[in-house]
């Protein structure tokens, strides 16, 4: 019987991270199964599949509790991590086809061998959000307008449209509570999949806090959210709160949780114009169990 391995991955230390269920070998696998699983588990999950083409080495497949998910940063770096200590990948460069478009993984390993794996995101776009959109955003996260940074929030992509709330304080941040149907009506409005508000801890070092209250996933926080890390990293830049370089931005989730969570953005550029990014972070093993 196929398993599903429990990984944590964006940990801390070995501590923290989002928990996500993968199974390395899916092919047998249909939709409804693999949703079954995420709702068991109550997690965003990954499934490895063979490739479609010559084109890639695997197609990835994820799923929420309520539906199926066009990609799931943190279940593509934890699947490419249990494929890699198993031995089962194909060289160090993957070629992984998903529902939101072509990802490119990158393995290296650290001094005890242990992988470490990157992956690709396209270039992010950003939106501002209208005066209206702010004060509706604000409403759904239960804040006034003085919690608000003084920079307009905006709806930001690279796989997934998410919505960067710049906040005044890591205080104010982690002390947000808002109703999972207010964030799920207000995200239906604006065309979001998930709030993420953020803060500066240490700009100098380029190091940020974040929460996010997705759309409709079926569970109210994620303690780490590779997408939306990947879209904030785009977002920083056009905000001028990181220099037009490839230096890493860290940014920690999950605090609020009880399960600090780091992600790590590099992004690319090519000509001066940003081309792209490399999302990145540390995985544990928790635990496996039958399908």
């Amino acid at each position: 019987m196929a398993t599903a391995e429990l990984v944590s991955v964006f940990t801390v230390d070995g501590q923290g991270g989002n928990p996500c269920p993968i199974v390395v070998d899916a092919s047998g696998m249909s939709a409804s199964e693999m949703q079954d699983v995420a709702r068991r588990h109550g997690h965003e999950s990954g499934f490895v599949l063979p490739a479609q083409s010559d084109d890639f080495d695997a197609t990835f497949r994820f799923f929420v509790p309520n539906h199926e998910m066009e990609m799931c940063g943190h279940a593509t770096i934890g699947a490419l991590w249990l494929l890699a200590r198993q031995g089962r990948l194909p060289g160090d460069t993957v070629r992984i086809s998903t529902r939101s478009g072509p990802v490119t993984g990158f393995i290296s390993r650290d001094r005890g061998g242990e992988p470490r794996v990157e992956i690709t995101q396209p270039v992010g776009k950003t939106v501002p959000l209208t005066t209206g959109q702010r004060d509706d955003v604000l409403r759904a996260l239960a804040v006034g307008p003085e919690a608000n940074d003084a920079a307009t929030p905006c709806n930001a992509v690279t796989s997934r449209i998410k919505t960067l709330v710049p906040m005044r304080s890591p205080e104010a941040l982690n002390a947000l509570d808002p109703a999972i149907g207010d964030v799920e009506a207000v995200c239906g409005r604006i065309g979001s999949t998930g709030l993420y508000p953020f803060a500066v801890i240490d700009r100098k070092a380029r190091l940020f806090e974040a929460r996010q209250f997705p759309r409709s996933s079926g569970y109210r926080e994620d303690a780490a959210t590779g997408i939306a890390a990947a879209a904030l990293a785009f977002g920083l830049l056009d905000y001028g709160l990181v220099a037009p370089d490839d230096d890493e931005i860290r940014i920690l989730q999950g605090r609020a949780m009880g399960r600090l969570s780091e992600i790590r953005v590099r992004i690319g550029f090519a000509g001066g114009r940003p081309v792209g990014c490399l999302l990145g972070g540390n995985v544990a093993l928790m635990a496996a169990s039958s399908l």
